[in-house]
């Protein structure tokens, strides 16, 4: 449920869009285009996009150079986060993690069970903070990508919604790095 304090201005976001695939490149990769477009169209900015293959240490290092990367503020994986052998994704993003955001994964669960019942045990979504910037990994599905967005992430990355929200912590993120 959304709860949107119209007094308050939005305040845009800087994301970061990367797919995990051995096979999709940037022309067929639906799931980062609903991803790009989604974004665009709540009004906040595409900063970077990328396609990688499924491969657990090039991935983390996207990770980290994207979270070094003042420009960015969220990061969106797509793909990778199922049980396959190949599927790494969220084994690299736990290689990257501070803190990690274990409700995510359990509200895309409620929110995937509504659209998929119980097919929806076979995601690991999780999500997670690295030096002040948030990660998620998404599923490699546009449909799973929609679900994370319009259910969860549109939400949480507008600083207007109530009670609480991503964007006004943002800047206390990487609090702990400051001198006192």
């Amino acid at each position: 449920m959304s709860r949107i304090d119209e007094t308050k201005d939005f305040i845009p976001v800087r994301f970061a869009v990367l797919t995990v695939s051995d096979t999709r490149t940037i022309g067929d990769d639906k799931s980062g285009q609903t991803l790009a477009d989604r974004i665009a169209e709540a009004g906040h900015i595409l900063a970077a996009r990328a396609i990688l293959p499924d491969e657990r240490g090039e991935i983390a290092d996207q990770l980290r150079a994207w979270a070094d990367d003042p420009a960015i503020d969220v990061v969106l994986t797509t793909g990778g986060t199922g049980l396959t052998g190949r599927d790494v994704t969220v084994e690299a993003h736990r290689d990257v993690y501070e803190k990690e955001i274990e409700a995510f994964g359990t509200v895309f669960t409620i929110v995937s069970m509504q659209k998929i019942g119980t097919s929806a045990v076979q995601s690991r979504a999780c999500g997670g903070v690295a030096n002040g910037t948030y990660l998620f990994a998404l599923p490699g599905s546009p449909g799973a990508c929609r679900d994370a967005w319009d259910e969860i992430l549109v939400w949480q990355f507008d600083y207007r919604h109530r009670p609480c929200n991503f964007v006004e912590i943002l800047p206390r993120l990487d609090e702990h790095r400051r001198r006192k």
